[in-house]
């Protein structure tokens, strides 16, 4: 079949490729497609199914909604990169099996208690008890996942650098948000501060495996323990990023403590392992915080506006509020035209939300 153009494989297709690929691996999947589910996706337009299996463990399917030649890179990043992980000993899903015509993949069944659930309604002194299992796994994953790492895995590009900052952060909260939800024009002045952003964030060595979505919805807690999901993304890049998307997380709604607190764990697990490593990580945690938050208003708005996933909406504002805080009392000062966009994005959607 060739990928030129997109091809669709219909749910029936896909779940008997994922039969044929259990079966190849030794697994029996018993009742086979009548004890299959579809799951709901968040803002992913893959296809997923949880495919229980006779021995009482599970199966998740995951395929690509349309095959065409990205959708499939996507999916062999998926294949490649958790097998990786896998061996290097990080917390991640084993994988099945995968077909390299319809991108289908199968993977181990985690369940369905991500992080966030898991964290609803607890008080702080556990929130950080689990939080501290999930800042040592990530540790293991940027610095083991880093050994043998290769680059030609990745998907879209191989390491976080100042392009992707400019298209798919600072520009991403540019037009998704600013522009196409707010409905106004960019300020004079603005794509300057952003390069200067971008420059301090640069600085900071990227040479840990990244994965670039690293958050409670990503994070699944299981038996006791917390195992990671969704590093398709991954590449190389620096340590501060993914514990930014940690505690910035609006999904969780961490309290400034409590954030700083871990930060502060964060970067003495990394220096236990990799001295000066801390350090690092704690010098450009503010820049790569930034960076962080402004890819996170920009999927929030984009995939509201444009995806239609009202589920999005109610965590813009916390986004926003986060970004404010930050270029308030933080690096803002050195961004005044972002700390102005920030200060009427928010003011902008308290009003739709009130």
């Amino acid at each position: 079949m060739s990928t030129t153009a997109a091809a669709v494989f219909d749910d029936r297709e896909i779940l008997h490729r994922a039969l044929a690929l259990l079966a190849r691996g030794g697994r029996d999947a018993g009742p086979g497609l009548a004890a299959c589910r579809r799951l709901q996706s968040d803002g992913s337009t893959r296809r997923f199914w949880r495919l229980p299996l006779p021995g009482g463990e599970g199966v998740i399917v995951i395929a690509p909604a349309t095959v065409t030649a990205a959708e499939l890179a996507e999916a062999r990043a998926a294949w490649r990169i958790g097998n990786h992980l896998r061996r290097r000993g990080v917390a991640v899903p084993e994988f099945y099996g995968w077909d390299e015509e319809s991108g289908t993949l199968c993977c181990e069944d985690l369940g369905d208690v991500r992080l966030q659930e898991a964290m609803a309604g607890r008080g702080e002194e556990e929130q950080r008890h689990w939080y501290e299992l999930v800042l040592a796994g990530l540790v293991d994953m940027q610095l083991s996942g880093a050994l043998g790492f290769d680059a030609d895995w990745c998907w879209d590009s191989p390491r976080y650098d100042r392009a992707l900052m400019l298209q798919r952060e600072s520009g991403y909260f540019l037009r998704a948000f600013w522009q196409d939800l707010l409905g106004r024009e960019p300020l004079a002045g603005i794509d300057e501060e952003f390069g200067l952003l971008a420059d301090r964030a640069g600085q900071a060595p990227c040479e840990a495996f990244l994965h670039r979505d690293f958050q409670s919805r990503n994070i699944m807690v299981l038996g006791g323990r917390v195992r990671f999901i969704d590093f398709q993304g991954g590449r190389f890049g620096p340590l501060a990023y993914d514990v930014a998307s940690l505690l910035l997380d609006p999904y969780a709604g961490l309290s400034p403590g409590l954030q700083e607190q871990l930060l502060g764990t964060y970067c003495r697990l990394v220096e236990s392992r990799q001295g000066g490593g801390g350090a690092l990580a704690a010098t450009s945690y503010q820049w790569l915080a930034l960076q962080r938050n402004l890819q996170i208003v920009g999927a929030f708005a984009f995939l509201w506006k444009v995806r239609c996933k009202p589920f999005f909406a109610a965590y813009l504002r916390p986004a926003l509020a986060s970004l404010h805080e930050r270029l308030e009392h933080g690096a803002g000062a050195e961004f005044p035209l972002l700390r102005s966009m920030a200060r009427q994005g928010l003011a902008a959607v308290e009003s739709v939300a009130g």
